[in-house]
């Protein structure tokens, strides 16, 4: 080889190793504590839930969601280059997370809960990023929204901002203690808890001054009760350490989690520290002070009340007795009691139906490996059947509730088989 060749990759070979610590000291090192405050928080924001599909992997999105006016699918988030947010900055995505625009200005729908991560600090979305940005990629492109007009038009969503959408970092309450601060800015901000306490309008929007007071879940078929008032699932009789268990576990010794709720507890609420459970406990129970009197239950027509209660309560005896007892006093924490049991009382009498149709179980948790469960009753029972066992839960040992028609059965039979 020439000498003049030699000499010029010798000189390149020094230039390149006097340039690696240069290059290898431009890289930030991966900072552990970061990402598992990143980690966290995502949990505490109760992302795997929406951007994991069923079967899928871990953040690719694909979940669909079916709301009234058509059906989202939820977008991949991990930090695949092409499908997903690789290239986007820590910049980019606090302006999706705070402000509901995605990197190139177009806007989110509001099935993303933006209008709630608007109120987190810039410090926990840099960090949720970060963890993000170390998980897999999964190269899988966005599936496409199935919306019917006009909702397919995203300039709609400039309208919707307008009435519903308030942007800005949450504010420390000072005449409030740093428990009941971070509670707020858990249940407000990062755990969004009022997208389902709160009902929604026929525009998909809700109003700040029925925040937590409770709604149907269009997408899901269930009530979000009340968490302001005592008489659905306000907290306000509750102590700080039994709405921690419920929080962390699924149960407590007042009550038991089901549906969506079991799901929030068990793709998020579970993992927060003791700290943080009791934060959200304290806020939550301060929201249910001075609720509201209590409603009379409308009577049962007397032509049919005491034979629809007697064929209810034969139902009962054979079917609900053995966990529940025949006073309705349950086994708690495993079988809650139904007598005096404020879910089996509210004005809706949704979440009823759909327990005695479509069973359930409480998450499975740390606290709760072993959950005791209720078995479906929709291949058992008519839905007169359901009917007069509703009714005659929320209607007997002094509970206030209403009676059900079977029409109501059956219309939640019907929408929980599509």
């Amino acid at each position: 080889m020439p000498r003049p060749v030699k000499t010029l990759l010798f000189a390149l070979a020094l230039a390149l190793l006097a340039s690696a610590p240069r290059a290898m000291a431009q890289q930030k090192p991966v900072d552990a504590a970061l990402l598992a405050k990143g980690e966290y928080l995502a949990r505490a924001g109760d992302c795997i839930a929406c951007h994991t599909a069923r079967e899928g992997k871990l953040f690719a999105g694909g979940l669909p969601m079916v709301t009234p006016f058509g059906t989202l699918y939820t977008s991949n988030i991990t930090p695949d280059q092409q499908t997903g947010i690789g290239i986007w900055t820590s910049d980019q995505f606090f302006k999706m997370m705070h402000n509901g625009r995605f990197s190139d200005g177009g806007l989110v729908y509001p099935a993303m809960p933006f209008a709630s991560y608007t109120k987190m600090t810039r410090e926990d979305s840099d960090a949720i990023f970060a963890y993000l940005r170390s998980i897999p990629p999964v190269k899988k492109i966005n599936t496409p929204h199935d919306l019917s007009f006009p909702y397919n038009n995203r300039s709609l969503i400039i309208g919707w901002r307008t009435l519903f959408f308030r942007e800005g970092e949450y504010k420390p309450d000072p005449t409030k203690s740093a428990d009941w601060n971070r509670g707020a800015y858990l249940v407000e901000g990062l755990g969004h808890c009022g997208m389902c306490h709160t009902a929604i309008n026929a525009l998909g929007g809700s109003s700040e001054s029925q925040a937590f007071e409770g709604g149907l879940i269009p997408m899901q078929n269930w009530y979000a009760p009340s968490l302001t008032s005592n008489k659905e699932a306000g907290l306000g009789d509750w102590s700080i350490e039994e709405i921690s268990d419920l929080l962390r576990t699924g149960v407590s010794s007042r009550g038991v989690v089901y549906g969506p709720m079991a799901e929030v507890v068990y793709n998020s609420l579970q993992y927060l520290n003791d700290d943080d459970t009791r934060a959200m406990a304290v806020y939550l129970k301060s929201l249910a002070q001075g609720t509201s009197p209590e409603k009379p239950a409308v009577p049962l027509p007397s032509a049919e009340s005491s034979l629809l209660l007697s064929f209810g309560k034969s139902i009962y005896d054979r079917e609900c007795a053995g966990c529940h007892g025949a006073a309705g006093l349950g086994m708690p924490p495993h079988y809650p009691p139904l007598a005096g049991n404020p879910s089996i009382q509210m004005v809706s009498a949704v979440n009823a139906i759909r327990m005695v149709l479509n069973g359930g179980y409480p998450p499975g948790t740390a606290g709760n490996p072993k959950p005791y469960g209720m078995p479906p009753f929709a291949q058992r029972l008519s839905d007169d059947e359901v009917a007069a066992v509703v009714t005659y839960i929320r209607t007997s040992w002094g509970n206030r509730g209403e009676p059900v028609s079977a029409r109501q059965a059956n219309e939640l039979r019907a929408a929980t088989l599509n």
